[in-house]
């Protein structure tokens, strides 16, 4: 049966966990307090009620329906991967003797290692998702939001859900299987409220702010390792959708040239005029009713 998705703001598993909202929304309040000259900015209610908002409040509904409906119950399953990972590998090597590690070390190990794997992953499909022009036709809904705020996060169309749910499923089936091959049933992690510790983490340092108009800076040291909500923010205006890729982690982007660092402070979110989506079912069909490819290049210049 398909969801209204009013359960993910009970699942720790999604970004928009009650917890989550109320811990970027304090750090928020905090930040709006020592800048106090943009108090107005931040909490407009045109941001809140603009077009392009409302918009994803309803595509938010929509496609939560078309994800539980549709999407998940046909995905690949991370734990098909893994055990076919585990099996494959005790076919090939052999039977792996038990490694004399402690439970503890392991499950730190296994915690990090799925962890920095899935955002190594997330940086490379998203990098492609912007270099390929067919796979920018998907991507560019996400990019089209003329304002920012917390349900962006799910402004995605349903074929980009489904090439970032097989990217998980490999991730992490493939990390598991692993592990469970060296390891065996010792395996387990290190998890907050349910998720693993460091997306706990990642949750807990403001990613609701990510989708928001509030330019939460880290500092230029930790922002050489952590994507900051400003960073993302920075992704999504035309001058830096080419950067900062990274989905917790700024490593890649630094490793692979495109980390994206400015003091700039008046951004412009969006593709420019005429990009724009009118419905949810614009939104839905447009991508597919393209009749060429448009590559990102071509998008930015339109004006």
């Amino acid at each position: 049966m398909g969801s209204l998705g009013i359960e993910y703001f009970f699942d720790t598993h999604q970004r928009i966990f009650w917890l989550y909202l109320l811990v970027s929304s304090m750090i928020a309040a905090v930040y709006i307090l020592y800048h106090r000259e943009k108090f107005k900015t931040y909490l407009d209610p045109k941001i809140w009620w603009h077009r392009s908002a409302r918009l994803d409040y309803g595509y938010f509904i929509v496609v939560s329906l078309i994800k539980s409906t549709f999407i998940i119950p046909l995905l690949l399953s991370s734990k098909e991967v893994a055990l076919l990972t585990a099996l494959t590998l005790q076919e090939l090597l052999g039977y792996m003797p038990a490694m004399g590690w402690s439970r503890e070390a392991i499950m730190l190990l296994f915690s990090a290692t799925l962890f920095i794997v899935s955002d190594f992953t997330r940086y490379w499909l998203h990098r492609l998702m912007h270099a390929l022009p067919f796979l920018w036709r998907f991507h560019r809904v996400h990019h089209s939001a003329e304002v920012l705020n917390p349900l962006t996060f799910y402004r995605v169309h349903p074929v980009e859900n489904v090439l970032f749910g097989i990217r998980y499923a490999l991730s992490a089936g493939l990390v598991t299987g692993l592990f469970i091959y060296l390891f065996g049933a010792r395996i387990s992690l290190i998890e907050v409220i349910g998720v693993n510790l460091f997306v706990f983490a990642f949750a807990m340092l403001g990613s609701n702010l990510r989708h928001s108009h509030v330019p939460l800076r880290y500092g230029n040291t930790i922002e050489r390792w952590v994507i900051s909500p400003f960073m993302h923010q920075l992704h999504h205006t035309r001058m830096g959708a080419e950067h900062n890729y990274g989905g917790a982690l700024a490593v890649w982007d630094r490793l692979f040239g495109t980390l994206y660092i400015t003091e700039v402070s008046v951004l412009q979110f969006g593709l420019g005029k005429g990009t724009g989506h009118d419905s949810i079912l614009d939104l839905l069909t447009r991508p597919l009713k393209l009749k060429k490819e448009i590559s990102y290049e071509k998008d930015r210049l339109i004006t």
